[in-house]
């Protein structure tokens, strides 16, 4: 019964504004490294301009791996400037399946291989994954 409640409690302000922060820093973050994949990309097949860089992270298999954080950003943003009240069980959900995907997996496939190496290559990116790692773990 105890469990039932906490689940249906609303977000706190001070979680709301946790998300806020976090989806601030998940955006930093965000163009950091697809300023560098960008960068890769314009070396090997040319310049492109911003209507065509919208497209090529939309639809590329190039940047399909940010797709993830682009979702994060997303779904954070929705959450911490929702009118409607948001469950805590669902904020703490959502900031644990970010804390866990963000984790950087030498070698393996996917984003956790490829964030692996963006962060290999951006010092920038280091910084802020750490920023992001500390707003995830202020509650964990």
């Amino acid at each position: 019964m105890t469990s039932d409640i906490l689940t249906d409690t609303p977000i706190s302000d001070a979680t709301r504004a946790r998300l806020d922060s976090t989806g601030r820093s998940l955006l930093r973050l965000h163009k950091s490294i697809l300023d560098a994949e960008r960068a890769e990309y314009e070396g090997l097949y040319g310049r492109v301009n911003a209507g065509q860089m919208l497209q090529l992270l939309l639809n590329d298999p190039w940047f399909a791996w940010l797709r993830v954080l682009s979702e994060f950003i997303v779904q954070v943003d929705e959450m911490a400037e929702s009118k409607e009240p948001v469950p805590r069980a669902d904020a703490d959900a959502l900031l644990q399946q970010i804390r866990t995907t963000i984790q950087p997996r030498e070698g393996a496939e996917g984003f956790g291989g490829k964030y692996h190496n963006a962060l290999q290559h951006n010092p920038d990116a280091v910084l802020l994954h750490a920023e992001v790692s500390r707003l995830l773990a202020a509650d964990a």
